[in-house]
C-alpha cells in the first residue's frame, strides 16, 4: 500500500497530500522527491496545501525530525495557506501543531474531523 500520494487541482489551486501508515526513510525520501517534482509544475503562491493525516500513525523521534523538514520545505514552497486533517487524535494533533509552529508554518492549522 501506497503511504503518500500528490495531487495538484489546478481548477481549484489546491495541492492534496494523503499520508497513511508509518512513514520510514525510504517512504519520507521518496515523497520529497514526487513533491518537488509536481511543484516544479506550478506556481505555488496562489494554491491552498491540503495534507490528509486521518490515516497516519503517531510519530517517532526519527521522522518528527524529517516530518519538521517537510513543513519548512512546505513554508519554503510559499502555499497560499497549509492545512493539516487529522481524525480524532488528539495526540497526532499536538505533535503536527509542535512541528509546523518549530518549522515556522505560520499559515498552517490542524484540524480534527
Amino acid at each position: 500500500m501506497k503511504k503518500t500520494g500528490i495531487q495538484v487541482n489546478t481548477v481549484r489551486n489546491v495541492v492534496n497530500i494523503f499520508v497513511n501508515g508509518k512513514m520510514t526513510m525510504e517512504d519520507a525520501n521518496a515523497f520529497v522527491a514526487d513533491y518537488n517534482a509536481k511543484m516544479k509544475a506550478i506556481t505555488p503562491s496562489p494554491f491552498n496545501l491540503e495534507v490528509d493525516c486521518t490515516e497516519m500513525q503517531l510519530l517517532n523521534a526519527d521522522m518528527t525530525a524529517n516530518l519538521t523538514e517537510v513543513m519548512k520545505m512546505y513554508k519554503a514552497t510559499g502555499f497560499k495557506q497549509v492545512k493539516f486533517t487529522v481524525a480524532n487524535n488528539l495526540t497526532l494533533k499536538m505533535q503536527l501543531s509542535r512541528l509546523a509552529s518549530a518549522a515556522g508554518l505560520t499559515n498552517a492549522t490542524v484540524e480534527s474531523i
